[in-house]
């Protein structure tokens, strides 16, 4: 306000540097300064209160983390609050809280919300102020009555009308303090004029027959008015005292100043204007006490990824079209040579085509056989709890046409980012592209076309790559071709692939990697045999090419299935055409010198089946140990569960 009285033609925005914020009496913070600014601009504003809380260890166990909430916003019941934090828990609509109290004592607010271990506590406090009164809005409705109409004023007009009504305040409570101030200044003249005629006056008073002939001749001779002369008459003698008398001349004096300076306020705007800059202050020091709201400049409306937790999660695609996202630790590792486990129920001629470990919160691009490139986060997937299930059609994830089908399924974070430049897409007849990933950061829901496909060509692999990198091609009868990603031009987003690998008749591309001289190459075949040999055995070569034999074929082996680099992997899926899933160590798969080899058995597939398609993982780690706490049982070597003994 004194900010305003100061400089006049200050705004709104201006005087927020003052009024910053409303201040609750229970604390809190305010999130985000536009819903203020909003109702201080416009008269009109939502203000959102978060509690204050803060994430720490349990005292007895180190692994497990509680809330402590020790500030709420303003009119939310404690009671209430904890009951509806209870009752979410327990009907699962927040997932990790065990327990929750209230330790509130004398020295202050305390509720505790224990977690569960594993869980991500930041992840449960977002969902908290999601969903409970821990986060709270106030409406801002300035409405006043301006001259008797009712306004919706602005934080300016608010303080000038407060001001305008301080000024009448100051105004007419020093024309009362003046009137009061003259009046007495009148009895004491009346009283200065006695005590200077005090002979006469007692003479005066001594011969009157009354009290009513006393005061008129008091008024007749010494020109006095009634009031006067009753004061005169109502004067006790120890006023007649020497001191008394000088006492009463202070008081005179005093009287005088206090209404020149009554006089000379009132007839000066600006010095009511300094009265109530005094008023104010005192005010504040009187009154005032530190802010208990803090204002953070955080957003307050929590998006979807603020809620979502980071966890692993195993995405499939059946060969038909249907996604399906469980958490990882659904598999369990097994040993070389096993069956596997049923990875999803499917329809006939219906396998698994991709499978891949990601973090819920990376982004998922789904690559068509059309050369087009759509794209979903993680924990925008529907969670299935069992791996049994089918999943849902990827038609209703993403916006595919009738005639397209998904063909490569990568994954992009924060990371690949920043460790990738480009992307890099291989074709069934041999075609490859080289694009800037940048090209693909903003993807609209309709989807972008990727790449010019060619006659009845359709897209089969879709891997990142920098600088320096390698590009391998593998044909399903064998063959491979190793050339440099620096050979390719950078090519724009819609525009057609150049030769990559030439192929014979019936010959087809069934993958495309990259990877560089310290990689490794896993190849498999549809009957499970499978070898890994340093990508340095494949001797660069201009692209174009046939390439050079990569695998000896035999009855045993079928044609190849798939090739993965797997340079820093530690585990490998393998997914059969009836969906059966084998998880197990790349170091069990025994690392073979020389290109033609057949390589060592990894995966028996049952009759009538054959591998459809391998995904390698790194940093995937499920214990044994984790699976024997979930199963009761603990796998045997050959990766079959042993019945319970009687």
């Amino acid at each position: 306000m004194n900010a305003l009285i100061d400089n006049p033609e200050a705004t709104s925005e201006d005087l927020m540097k003052y009024v910053r914020a409303p201040d609750f009496p229970t604390g809190g913070t305010i999130m985000g300064t536009s819903g203020a600014r909003e109702a201080y601009t416009t008269g009109k504003g939502q203000i959102v209160v978060r509690a204050v809380a803060e994430v720490e260890e349990m005292p007895r166990n180190v692994n497990r983390m509680q809330i402590v909430v020790t500030e709420l916003p303003y009119q939310v019941n404690k009671a209430g609050l904890v009951e509806k934090i209870a009752t979410l828990a327990k009907n699962r609509r927040i997932e990790g809280v065990s327990e929750v109290r209230d330790e509130s004592d004398r020295d202050g607010m305390r509720v505790v919300i224990e977690l569960r271990g594993g869980v991500q506590p930041q992840v449960v406090l977002n969902n908290l102020y999601k969903q409970t009164p821990l986060q709270s809005s106030f409406s801002a409705n300035m409405l006043a009555l301006i001259d008797d109409i009712p306004r919706v004023i602005t934080l300016k007009i608010a303080l000038q009308q407060y001001i305008k009504f301080r000024q009448q305040v100051v105004r007419r409570r020093s024309e009362f303090e003046l009137k009061k101030a003259e009046e007495r200044a009148h009895i004491l003249a009346g009283l200065r004029i006695a005590l200077s005629n005090l002979d006469e006056v007692i003479k005066l008073i001594r011969n009157s027959q009354d009290v009513e002939n006393a005061r008129i001749e008091l008024m007749a001779t010494f020109d006095l008015d009634q009031p006067q002369a009753q004061a005169i008459l109502d004067m006790q003698l120890r006023r007649l005292a020497a001191l008394e008398r000088e006492k009463l001349e202070q008081e005179y004096q005093q009287l005088q100043e206090t209404i020149k300076g009554l006089q000379e306020l009132l007839g000066d705007e600006s010095k009511i204007l300094d009265v109530i800059k005094d008023e104010t202050e005192e005010v504040k020091s009187k009154h005032g006490d530190k802010r208990r709201t803090s204002i953070s400049h955080d957003a307050y409306d929590l998006s979807r990824e603020e809620l979502e937790a980071h966890e692993q999660i195993v995405i499939t695609l059946s060969q038909g079209g249907y996604l399906k996202r469980i958490q990882s630790n659904t598999f369990r590792r097994q040993h070389r040579g096993g069956r596997g486990v049923s990875g999803m129920n499917t329809r006939d001629d219906d396998p698994v085509k991709e499978l891949m470990v990601v973090d819920s919160h990376d982004k998922l691009m789904f690559f068509t056989n059309k050369g087009r490139v759509l794209s979903k986060i993680g924990y925008e997937l529907r969670a299935d709890q069992s791996r049994n299930t089918r999943g849902v059609p990827v038609a209703n994830i993403i916006n595919v046409w009738d005639t397209e089908s998904i063909s490569a399924l990568i994954n992009i974070g924060k990371k690949q980012y920043e460790d990738y430049e480009y992307l890099v897409l291989g074709t069934r007849q041999g075609r490859v592209k080289r694009i800037n990933l940048d090209d693909v950061e903003h993807i609209r829901p309709s989807g972008l076309i990727i790449m010019n496909l060619k006659g009845d060509d359709e897209l089969v692999s879709v891997k990142l790559a920098k600088q320096k990198d390698d590009i391998i091609f593998i044909s399903e009868q064998g063959m491979g071709i190793r050339f440099s990603v620096d050979d390719l031009p950078v090519r724009r987003r819609t525009a057609g692939g150049v030769k990559g690998m030439s192929l014979r008749t019936g010959d087809r591309v069934v993958s495309m990697d990259v990877g560089n001289d310290d990689s490794k190459l896993l190849v498999v075949s549809k009957l499970g045999r499978g070898k890994v040999n340093p990508l340095g055995e494949y001797r660069r070569q201009g692209r174009g090419g046939l390439g050079l034999r990569a695998f000896k074929l035999t009855k045993n082996t079928g044609l190849i299935a798939d090739a993965q680099i797997v340079d820093e992997t530690n585990e490998v899926y393998l997914v059969s055409e009836n969906a059966q899933v084998m998880r197990t160590d790349l170091s069990e798969i025994r690392s073979l010198t020389g290109r033609i080899t057949q390589g060592v058995t990894i995966f028996k597939p049952r009759p009538g089946d054959s591998v459809s398609s391998i995904a390698c993982v790194g940093d995937f780690a499920i214990d044994d140990d984790e699976d024997e706490k979930q199963t009761g049982t603990k796998p045997s070597k050959n990766g079959k569960t042993p019945k319970n003994k009687k």
